[in-house]
């Protein structure tokens, strides 16, 4: 790992988590860093185009042979909870278009070991899958919003949805969901209307919302560091609009998002600032994609063929084995903010969120 690229991170190392007791068992990369959160793409296919993330036609599909099966996450996911696994979210594209995935959340939930099951969505199915997917067991769900403008909303996304999204969340907070979290990518003179609208919203139902740095992973080369509304920006916006924003105390050292309250008591907001506030070396996340390759970074540019030894009758410590090594030859993290910075060969859709 000498030529392991090097990043501008403020953050400091995270210590490795005391609670798992067995060292051999730990996923612990030559950095130091702990995995413990899995994130699992069941599919690439989407039904929205929002224009930073995808083409709007001729989109290219991975064939559904390819993707991996339920049986086939479930064993994956088993297999790194022996390891040390605690967290699962599941991805997409979008997730809720994998038919019968509430099966698939119960399978998960049921799994000894898993602590937290959460998913990501753009919300548009959520009026018809968000009690199945309650009743199997997920309690934590975030929900891609960038704008509460109908006009807006289907500039981004190319699709007209913005009511059943509306609905789906209402239904979410009915059924008892905890901690909703709205996810807005922060691009910027685009949706500077946006921010305080979707943040009163936000204190208005209790979600939290998450404010996203545009990143380097859209499918049509559009990104542009120019192009990036920053987290301090965001922050700034907020405390002149709302209130001032306050950092929230002993925060989990190794989360993405970095989380502030709002001085007057009420409601929270995170902000994803890869661009401009590298977190990797905090990093505890590991990604298998919906073709069934395995991704120590959203950025990466290599990946471990995890599908094949599924489908090939190689016993769990094969598979085990690999985990390790992707997990051992992981990077100390992207390089956006230098020259050397290569986007990976893939867009969003197809890694998994």
């Amino acid at each position: 790992m000498e030529n392991a690229p090097v990043i501008d991170s403020h953050v400091p190392l995270a210590a490795p988590n005391a609670r798992l007791a067995d060292s051999n068992a730990r996923l612990i990369d030559s950095f130091g860093r702990l995995h413990d959160n899995l994130r699992v793409s069941v599919t690439d296919r989407c039904n929205v185009r929002c224009f930073y993330c995808m083409p709007e036609t001729d989109v290219r599909f991975v064939e559904r042979r390819e993707i991996l099966d339920f049986e086939e996450i479930e064993r994956f996911v088993r297999i790194a909870v022996t390891l040390g696994v605690r967290k699962v979210r599941i991805t997409g594209g979008e997730p809720l278009v994998r038919r019968d995935l509430p099966v698939l959340v119960r399978r998960l939930a049921a799994l000894p070991g898993v602590e937290d099951i959460a998913l990501t969505t753009n919300g548009v199915l959520l009026p018809k899958l968000a009690q199945p997917l309650y009743e199997a067991g997920l309690r934590r769900i975030n929900v891609h919003l960038d704008t509460l403008d109908r006009e807006r909303f289907l500039r981004i996304t190319r699709r007209d949805e913005i009511s059943k999204v509306l609905a789906g969340l209402e239904l979410c907070k009915q059924l008892g969901y905890s901690k909703i979290k709205l996810n807005a990518v922060a691009v910027k003179n685009l949706v500077e209307p946006d921010i305080v609208p979707l943040a009163r919203f936000g204190r208005e139902h209790g979600f939290e919302v998450r404010y996203i740095e545009f990143m380097p992973l859209d499918a049509q080369n559009l990104w542009d560091r120019k192009k990036v509304l920053l987290a301090d920006d965001i922050i700034r916006m907020l405390s002149r609009e709302i209130a001032p924003l306050v950092p929230v105390p002993d925060p989990d050292p190794r989360a993405p998002a970095s989380e502030y309250r709002f001085a007057d008591g009420v409601g929270r907001v995170g902000f994803i600032a890869s661009v401009s506030r590298p977190f990797c070396l905090n990093c505890n996340r590991l990604r298998l994609t919906a073709d069934g390759k395995l991704r120590y970074c959203l950025f990466a540019i290599e990946e471990d063929d995890v599908k094949t030894l599924l489908r090939s009758g190689a016993s769990d410590d094969d598979v085990a084995a690999l985990i390790r090594r992707n997990v051992a030859g992981k990077w100390r993290g992207h390089e956006i903010n230098t020259a050397r910075f290569v986007a990976p060969p893939r867009p969003m859709y197809a890694i998994g969120g």
